[in-house]
């Protein structure tokens, strides 16, 4: 009778270790985002660009009454494409128009008054509807002089193609609900001065929304580089190491704690990397330590210059014959963005990352706050947080790195309950350390920097 007591004590002891390991432990990635990443149709964005670069030009001057040319044009299609996608997922978005006015000034690309006017389309989260990830493409395009609104601009890469990519991640995410908000944006003006991102990004702000992530993609279809390359596997994701006005003691704090390549839109970009080899392996994302090429600029900077996270994903080759030119053919040398030159299976590999990255963001919990490390003069690390109101978390992932690697290379899961971890024998001087929320169907949040002297 003995023997039997102690059997059974020991079967609950170990079913209640098992229990509370099970516990423990964070779930798996989850599946539905292997099918989002796959799940755009190469043949639906083709459709879109070919619509797009039939209205002759997107200029930001056109013609805004035709019903077939010009950015006027453009934008009405685009706006009753979404009105279609949320009437097939029983009104789920909300579409509208944003407006603003641009005045113009002799000696800039707007030399007139000029109303700039985006399409936007609003899948409402159903858990934190304040916390948005957005997604954009532009909807104008150019020739070789910027001010010439008339001449035929397909502009089919640039960028019809990030326009038809923000449209088919609307198609496949519709079908599903999120926690968080999800914004899909046809921005204007951006080859006159990024003025569509600005006043969407001024728009956001004054809304009171929490921005975790935008995503600008602006050329997302050319495979075939100006260097003779030819790749229809490796992308490019631009990031700023550390958002623009930082005060003198954040400075001085980055000086002396570190933290130089670690600001919000690098550690989107370092989440968008990792993800990406997870569900689409036989892509190359390449980080670029750039907010953007070298020299140039797109629609995620005015985002940025407000203090909020954001990346730009493009192609990783670039052909300079085939941006803001004029059509023609010189000695052979084809010049002009036409549709002839993108390649949809690619565009369509580019818009599943972006789907994937959008979900993933929106089902992850909010991000902890008040990330802190302590350590110095110490064999151990200690790391601790504050969770985010109602975030929902099952636990959260300490992640540290070597600081020279641009990538998190080592993690600790800590279930939920806990806001502080040593992590014995790991000396503070050698890593870079960061926090993130993770969510009963295994998303995380992008991982959180710690503060230093606030």
């Amino acid at each position: 009778m003995l023997l039997s007591r102690r059997v059974a004590a020991a079967v609950l002891l170990l079913t209640a270790s098992t229990s509370l390991a099970a516990q423990q432990a964070p779930p798996g990635p989850d599946p539905r985002l292997d099918a989002i990443a796959r799940a755009p149709s190469e043949e639906r964005i083709a459709r879109d660009i070919r619509i797009l670069a039939d209205f002759g030009t997107r200029h930001t001057f056109s013609d805004t009454l035709s019903r077939t040319r010009g950015i006027g044009a453009a934008r009405r299609w685009i706006f009753a494409e979404f009105e279609r996608i949320s009437a097939a997922c029983g009104g789920c978005l909300e579409v509208r128009y944003t407006r603003s006015i641009v005045p113009g000034r002799e000696g800039t690309r707007i030399t007139r008054d000029t109303e700039i006017v985006n399409v936007i389309a609003i899948q409402r989260g159903t858990s934190h509807p304040d916390r948005l990830v957005l997604m954009s493409g532009d909807i104008d395009s150019r020739v070789s002089d910027v001010m010439d609104a008339t001449s035929d601009s397909p502009g089919a890469n640039d960028n019809a193609s990030g326009m038809a990519g923000t449209l088919e991640a609307a198609r496949v995410l519709s079908a599903y609900r999120f926690g968080k908000t999800i914004v899909y944006a046809g921005l204007s003006g951006e080859e006159q001065g990024l003025f569509g991102g600005a006043a969407l990004a001024r728009e956001i702000l004054d809304s009171g929304w929490t921005v975790e992530a935008v995503l600008n993609n602006d050329m997302i279809g050319n495979i075939a580089g100006i260097n003779g390359e030819v790749d229809n596997r490796s992308f490019r994701i631009f990031s700023e190491p550390v958002p623009p006005g930082a005060t003198e003691a954040e400075q001085r704090n980055r000086r002396v704690y570190g933290g130089e390549v670690d600001g919000p839109s690098r550690q989107l970009a370092r989440y968008i990397e990792a993800l990406t080899r997870r569900v689409l392996p036989e892509m190359r994302p390449r980080m670029i330590y750039r907010l953007d090429r070298f020299g140039r600029g797109g629609h995620h900077r005015p985002f940025n210059d407000l203090g909020m996270p954001g990346v730009r994903i493009m192609e990783m080759h670039e052909h300079y014959d085939r941006q803001h030119q004029d059509l023609r053919t010189e000695d052979g040398r084809h010049f002009g963005d036409v549709i002839d030159f993108v390649d949809f299976p690619y565009a369509a590999k580019l818009t599943g990352v972006n789907a994937a990255t959008l979900a993933s963001i929106a089902w992850a919990p909010p991000p902890p706050t008040r990330v802190r490390i302590q350590g110095a003069v110490s064999p151990s690390t200690s790391v601790s947080w504050q969770p985010a109101p109602d975030d929902g978390a099952i636990g959260y992932r300490i992640w540290w790195r070597d600081t020279t690697a641009p990538q998190w290379e080592h993690s600790r899961f800590i279930p939920a309950g806990r806001t502080l971890i040593t992590l014995e024998g790991v000396v503070i001087d050698h890593w870079l350390f960061g926090v993130a929320a993770v969510g009963p169907d295994g998303h995380e949040s992008v991982v959180q920097f710690p503060v230093f002297g606030r």
